[in-house]
């Protein structure tokens, strides 16, 4: 297959191109490259998936542009013919929505937007794209369900992930285009986000620095390792989404439809405790945090809990890496990656704020 793959200098969607590589697809990546984050992280990404390409001989083409540009999208799509999208591309991060609300408008909505446009004119055969475990906001019930409201976000970035999910709704409805919205849930991994809490953790442990713990660090976060995620968003592009003729319109599953269209929670179905998360750092590192404990930030849930059984009933998706074993591959590569020591052992200490 012949696939686009946006956001391809980002974290899920450089390990994703690089899946794609290794089987034989054709992949043609395209990013901004902005600097949200370290523009050398990404540009190292890109430059991975071109020694891949050159190495075994894989079909990869990289474009730099912006999913925003509404001139640039259409030619894109015209020249390249994709068979299938894989949208990973968008404004990240829930905390800087609440200081640059425009950056999502333009990257989640109008973006979005584009992307749509070009699947449905290009004839692409399915469009699988990036949601998040967010959407479910203010809902408590857990585990989270597909068939669960998800209309009250707490934060922009969740309110603009939700809108990409009606939208497709509607292209699926009116174009029959396939789509597929696969919620992630947090996501980690070698190659990750600096803006992220293991990233972060581990800059301020090895430097000896306070580490923030919001909440007492008694939150739960569904922790999925990178390389489950992209199993099962390679699986989910692969088996493109159908109309569900039991749908029933009077009592409407929010997760399916008489239309092409589906959606997906995407996590490891085991929630782990913050500062569990923390201590199974601390054991990766072989050093003690200096913990700064502090209350719930203003945007964030306290927990999150996937119910994963819909996606492993479609495609066989069924996450496999522990937690303790995903950070020790996290911090074996960090270590690599930034030419660090693995440091001396330190007694805990812990602050309060």
């Amino acid at each position: 297959m012949k696939v686009l793959v946006t956001g391809a200098a980002g974290f899920v969607g450089f390990h994703t191109a690089r899946r794609l590589l290794e089987r034989g697809d054709r992949v043609v990546g395209l990013d901004v490259v902005n600097d949200y984050y370290d523009v050398a992280l990404k540009e190292a990404r890109l430059a991975e998936l071109q020694a891949l390409a050159t190495a075994t001989g894989a079909d990869f083409t990289f474009v730099r542009a912006n999913i925003a540009d509404r001139v640039l999208m259409p030619e894109i799509f015209r020249r390249e013919r994709f068979d299938r999208v894989i949208h990973l591309a968008g404004q990240a991060g829930v905390r800087h929505s609440l200081v640059d609300p425009h950056a999502y408008v333009d990257s989640n909505l109008v973006g979005f937007t584009n992307i749509l446009e070009g699947c449905r004119h290009g004839e692409v055969e399915h469009l699988t794209y990036a949601s998040t475990s967010s959407v479910y906001g203010a809902n408590t019930t857990m585990p989270f369900s597909e068939n669960h409201g998800a209309d009250h976000p707490l934060q922009f970035y969740a309110a603009t992930k939700r809108a990409n999910e009606l939208m497709a709704h509607s292209y699926s409805h009116l174009f029959r285009l396939p789509t597929t919205g696969l919620r992630f849930f947090t996501v980690y991994g070698p190659w990750g986000r600096p803006d992220m809490a293991l990233f972060l953790f581990t800059r301020k442990i090895l430097a000896g620095e306070p580490i923030p713990v919001f909440n007492q660090g008694n939150h739960t976060r569904d922790f999925t390792y990178v390389d489950d995620i992209v199993e099962g968003v390679v699986r989910v592009n692969d088996h493109a989404a159908e109309p569900d003729p039991d749908w029933d319109p009077r009592d409407p599953d929010p997760s399916r439809s008489d239309a092409p269209f589906r959606i997906f929670n995407i996590g490891n179905n085991n929630p782990v405790r913050l500062s569990a998360y923390i201590e199974a750092l601390e054991e990766a590192l072989g050093r003690k945090a200096i913990r700064e404990l502090l209350p719930l930030q203003a945007g964030d849930v306290p927990d999150t809990f996937a119910d994963a059984s819909r996606l492993e009933a479609a495609v066989g998706y069924k996450p496999k890496t522990p937690v303790r074993e995903g950070i020790r591959r996290f911090v074996d590569w960090y270590l690599d990656y930034y030419g660090e020591r693995r440091p001396e052992p330190r007694m805990a200490r812990v602050g309060k704020a």
